[in-house]
């Protein structure tokens, strides 16, 4: 695995860990980013999918 799909996947985990983290206020913030992710399909997400999905490993 390359050093960037590393950084990606890394970068990932904190954000998911602190959607997660904020979540647990009275706003849901997760569900919101996810509607919003769905309903526009922004351009930076499908470029982070490929960015993480784009190496040959096979693991």
């Amino acid at each position: 695995m390359s050093g960037r799909h590393l950084a990606t996947r890394i970068k990932c985990v904190f954000t998911l860990l602190l959607l997660m983290i904020l979540d647990i206020g009275p706003v849901p913030i997760t569900a919101t980013i996810g509607l919003f992710i769905v309903l526009f399909r922004p351009r930076w997400f499908k470029n982070l999918v490929d960015t993480i999905y784009s190496g040959k490993d096979t693991d």
